[in-house]
């Protein structure tokens, strides 16, 4: 009998994409995904903690898709301004050491991070529900399916954490909002959801002892409400947490005593103007950005061409993905320290050179003189940061090189 040339069933294939040693690490990793889980059913005002499990790599980040179904229609079914990323009341994620790395209501962790943080796609995809094509709108049962994600990564490679020691994993928490919330008129039986998480990571390199640049640097986001409380029309400094580490991106977020976005500047078109038509950023006393709120915005513009020029509209209808998603920004300010090498906002390509250095003796503010009017005040300056915590020196250039 001949000999068979084949390979012999069950004998693992030989790896062909072991690259020569030397250079950077992403020469010799791949980016790869897995899913974590998928669990259904899920009501209103529960919580969701399912286990993470362990990857052959370093984590860059985890994918949501979110899919309601099982409601009933009604003709006067309504949207909150915020869905349907306030879908969850709180998100909170954590390194396996109980490092907080996102922890932000559902709107902040779902999609501002999203929308300006550049982990997420680069300036073109800062619509959220525009980014994968997978998203349908909401309708008057609530039926809906949308995707986002929980970046880790902010520059190539660098911001990841280990995830191939099933004992040291991170910890993943969803607490999911009220129907009052999420609807402003509830169908007449409100859905339940399924949320599917998968991660993204880098597999780790075969034939090679390398790691990611700065392992152990992370890019952390918490939600914190600056002091004190704004009343309608007032002229006062509004003081930020204390800070510690890099900032790359600083988002200024403001609300009502309802809990409401409002702040649509007086030189545009809208209902509520709690920013006023100057506002101020000081760092340490020192007025780092002292500049018209149209302008701020023209700025924002030019970070993130996709923007859009209705800026100051808040929505309120059913949710839907394009123009109208990121016209229903009322209420936000944010400000890039990720564009370095260029005007616009590049994603992961990124040096870190302009990052804002601070550390707890930091004082950062904001003001105006006067503040807009706030119809249901006082309202609430809430700040949501990029802070980047190296483990060393911050690396600073390309990383990957």
């Amino acid at each position: 009998m001949a000999n068979g040339s084949g390979i012999a069933a069950g004998k693992p294939q030989p790896q062909t994409t072991v690259e020569p040693a030397g250079g950077p690490f992403v020469r010799h990793s791949q980016p790869g995904r897995r899913s974590m889980y998928a669990v259904s059913g899920v009501a209103f005002g529960g919580v969701v903690t399912q286990p993470l499990v362990a990857a052959p790599g370093y984590t860059r980040g985890y994918r949501l898709n979110i899919v309601g179904s099982g409601g009933t229609s009604t003709s006067t079914t309504a949207y909150s301004a915020d869905s349907p990323f306030n879908l969850f009341a709180l998100v909170q994620l954590k390194d396996s050491f109980g490092t907080p790395l996102i922890v932000a209501p559902g709107y902040e962790a779902t999609k501002l991070i999203q929308m300006f943080g550049g982990q997420y796609g680069t300036d073109l995809n800062i619509d959220v529900l525009a980014v994968g094509g997978t998203y349908s709108a909401g309708t008057s049962a609530g039926a809906i399916t949308w995707s986002t994600d929980l970046p880790l990564e902010f520059a190539k490679a660098y911001g990841v954490i280990s995830s191939a020691n099933a004992s040291l994993l991170p910890t993943l928490q969803f607490n999911l909002n009220t129907s009052s919330t999420y609807f402003s008129t509830a169908p007449g039986t409100v859905p339940t959801f399924q949320i599917t998480v998968d991660q993204d990571f880098y597999w780790l390199p075969e034939g090679v002892s390398v790691e990611p640049p700065g392992l152990g640097t992370t890019c952390q986001w918490i939600y914190q409400p600056a002091n004190p409380t704004i009343s309608s029309a007032a002229s006062l400094n509004v003081q930020a947490p204390r800070l510690g580490g890099y900032l790359s991106t600083i988002i200024a977020e403001l609300r009502d005593a309802n809990s409401v976005r409002t702040g649509v500047p007086a030189n545009t078109t809208g209902a509520n103007t709690g920013w006023g038509g100057r506002v101020r950023m000081l760092v340490d006393g020192v007025p780092l950005v002292d500049s018209l709120t149209s302008t701020i915005l023209e700025d924002m513009s030019i970070q993130w061409p996709n923007y859009g020029t209705n800026y100051g509209a808040i929505g309120g209808a059913t949710p839907s993905a394009g123009t109208a998603n990121i016209a229903q920004l009322g209420g936000i300010l944010a400000f890039s320290r990720k564009n370095g090498l260029s005007q616009q906002t590049l994603g992961l390509f990124d040096t870190g050179e302009t990052y804002l250095s601070t550390n707890p003796g930091t004082q950062l503010e904001f003001a105006c003189a006067p503040w807009g009017g706030v119809t249901s005040g006082p309202a609430t300056l809430n700040l949501l940061c990029g802070q980047v915590v190296p483990s060393g020196a911050l690396i600073q250039g390309l990383p990957e090189v």
